[in-house]
């Protein structure tokens, strides 16, 4: 059996979905139209007046994305940093066949998408200039179009979308929509994507994604104020846009109840300094409750108003059980709460009811006796309280709107890197954040996807995240290796493209990460209270980085007419399957994503044969003896891929190999 040499593709997953659906309405393997309707009977608008985004290109863009791949990713270990070990992963290549190669091994694994995508301003480079009417083959004369160093030149992938281009908002359009398509078949069914935008686009991606994810798969349009803008002419705009939305918002909503119920919320700022202000108080009155909140109510009021801390003046009441709290009311808002006695400690008379009735069924009073959680007033005429305590209140629903500076993160990144070469880096403190709404859970081992990576700032925040909380999050970045001008900073530094200063960048934060990791880790090592303390954690820093190439197999032409010169010689070039570039090393990683597994499976190299995840795979493709075919058999593989040109010369062991892989269950195919 020939191994399939291409990637999947959306189209296929949706039929195989539909077919398990309704098979009723296939006939020979296509759809038959006429009983697809009869099965949805009136669920079918076939008016051309219906509400629906449409552009120029539409259609053809369709028609590409649903284009399989025959491309393929190859390592490169001397560009990488803990290649063997690290889960992380940078892939240098055009993002869509990128996302296309990775449809095998990657469908519905992705917890997270983040995209910066170019925002169409008419000053952006536009970079991903698709041409829809193009062949397969133009495509890849375009995209293999590189200069001596072996970098894509200008004229073949970088172009501008000027403003004064008829079909400006087309082509964006036409860009953007089949990379979500192929981004949405990688999400998990829980699975959330967030794309930043500005006002230029974010009317037609508002609808764009509608109609990929479905409109009942909305979450929210969060808008980021970055600080004023003083030489406007008219409006000072100051602000950008993040879409969210949900693959499946239902099954979302089911697994962060399951898993955490922390997901979409965030921890409140100015928590720490209130903190420090109360352990200092503590230090100094020791448990003299009344002249810690005296200390608290002084903090407060000497906290600028700008203070983040100061949202949180409420909390002035402390006592020696749970610490800071306010007294929060008890009554229930409805009218419809309890109405019951609750004696008060001193006078042993029944409290005043509120009007509303108490927030909590009687069978909960003895609990909250029991816990101190009830604040008395100095007799019963006063209506009680409820303790809400700071620790418990940490957490609150993300906001649509915030505020930060968009300067903090060029001036981080510029130090980072010892020069300016990004104009406008995103924050890797609000994509942390953004990763933290939908991924914070117990040790998470979510996969987060940026496949606009520029600056490398969602690897920077997923790192710093894992840092913070423990989590082993793992984030796969994929960056076009787009030439920096000649006359920029980065080049001059001797940055070719912008894909290699986002690895620098990578392996800087990393660097500094692992600095502060092991300061801290020394520091608790010294300590006298070190027994029973548990060592912070080393988050995975490394990235394994591999590039977007052609397949190591030569790939059957397509071939006009009925030439039968031409026909004989793709015959005679099919003798010997492999491209003329093909390494060992390059075509088990093809052989990995073509076969579903993901590039952080485990290969370990046996005689003449590697085996993948201890034995979900084997790969035969240096020896093709009698010998090596009684080793792999004895190894009880789930499946086999050999080179059949191997076999040359020995049709009798290649029979007898098909023959004792069909008698083990062992799925065998060729290539």
């Amino acid at each position: 059996m020939q191994m399939d040499r291409y990637s999947i593709t959306p189209q296929e997953e949706r039929l195989k979905a539909l077919r398990s659906l309704m098979p009723e309405v296939f006939n020979e393997g296509k759809i038959d139209w006429e009983k697809l309707k009869a099965t949805l009977g009136e669920n079918i608008n076939f008016s051309n007046e219906r509400y629906v985004l449409n552009w120029a290109g539409k259609s053809d863009a369709f028609r590409v994305m649903q284009q399989p791949s025959s491309a393929t990713l190859v390592p490169c270990r001397e560009e990488s940093v803990d290649f063997d070990n690290t889960q992380n992963i940078f892939i240098e290549g055009e993002n869509m066949e990128v996302l296309k190669v990775l449809q095998k091994s990657y469908f519905n694994k992705i917890k997270m998408i983040y995209i910066d995508p170019p925002y169409n301003t008419g000053n952006d480079s536009f970079i991903y200039p698709d041409k829809f009417s193009e062949t397969k083959e133009e495509y890849m004369r375009r995209v293999g179009d590189k200069d001596e160093e072996g970098y894509m030149t200008r004229e073949g992938m970088f172009r501008k979308n000027s403003k004064e281009n008829g079909q400006y908002h087309s082509n964006w359009l036409n860009m953007m929509m089949p990379r979500l398509y192929l981004a949405k078949s990688l999400l998990r069914e829980d699975g959330v994507i967030f794309v930043s935008i500005d006002d230029n686009e974010v009317h037609n991606l508002r609808l764009l994604m509608n109609e990929i994810f479905g409109e009942e798969n909305f979450v929210a349009q969060i808008i980021w104020e970055q600080g004023r803008k003083s030489m406007a002419a008219q409006i000072a705009v100051n602000h950008e846009y993040c879409l969210i939305y949900c693959k499946n918002k239902i099954e979302n909503l089911a697994f962060d109840k399951v898993r955490s119920n922390r997901n979409w919320q965030v921890r409140k700022q100015g928590l720490e300094q209130v903190y420090q202000a109360y352990e200092s108080l503590k230090v100094q009155y020791g448990d003299d409750c009344e002249k810690i909140e005296r200390g608290l109510k002084d903090f407060f009021a000497g906290l600028p108003d700008n203070s983040p801390a100061k949202a949180h003046n409420h909390y002035r009441k402390v006592d020696p059980f749970l610490g800071i709290y306010h007294p929060d009311n008890i009554s229930q808002g409805t009218g419809q709460g309890g109405r019951f006695d609750i004696i008060h400690p001193v006078t042993n008379r029944p409290c005043k009811v509120p009007t509303g009735g108490w927030r909590f069924a009687e069978s909960k009073l003895p609990e909250l006796l029991a816990n101190h959680r009830i604040v008395f007033g100095k007799d019963e005429t006063t209506v009680p309280c409820l303790k809400r305590y700071l620790k418990e209140t940490e957490y609150e629903i993300y906001s649509s709107v915030f505020y930060k500076d968009g300067r903090g993160a060029s001036k981080r990144i510029e130090e980072l890197l010892n020069g300016k070469y990004f104009d406008y880096p995103k924050d890797e403190g609000i994509i942390k954040t953004f990763v933290s709404l939908v991924t914070s859970y117990p040790a998470s081992e979510d996969i987060i996807l940026d496949f606009f990576a520029g600056s490398g700032t969602t690897a920077h925040a997923v790192m710093q995240l894992n840092r913070e909380d423990g989590g082993n999050r793992k984030y796969i970045c994929i960056q076009l290796p787009e030439l920096c001008d000649a006359k920029s900073e980065a080049y001059k530094a001797g940055y070719k493209t912008i894909a290699e200063i986002s690895k620098e960048r990578i392996r800087r934060a990393g660097m500094k990460l692992r600095m502060e990791i092991e300061a801290e880790q020394a520091k608790q090592q010294r300590r006298l209270d070190f027994e029973g303390e548990e060592l912070v954690r080393m988050p995975d820093l490394g990235f394994k980085v591999f590039k977007l190439a052609e397949s190591n197999f030569k790939q059957w032409r397509d071939i006009k007419g009925s030439d039968k010169e031409e026909w004989k010689q793709q015959l005679i070039d099919f003798l010997d399957p492999l491209a003329k570039n093909a390494t060992v090393g390059n075509m088990v990683y093809e052989l990995l994503l073509k076969s579903g597994k993901d590039l952080n499976s485990r290969i370990e190299r046996e005689a003449g044969y590697y085996t993948v995840n201890d034995g979900e795979l084997i790969l035969m493709l240096e020896s093709a003896t009698q010998k090596t075919v009684d080793a792999v058999l004895a190894a009880h593989p789930q499946k086999v891929i050999a080179l059949d040109n191997l076999f040359e010369g020995n049709d009798q062991l290649k029979t007898n190999t098909v023959l004792q892989m069909q008698d083990r269950g062992i799925e065998f195919k060729t290539i």
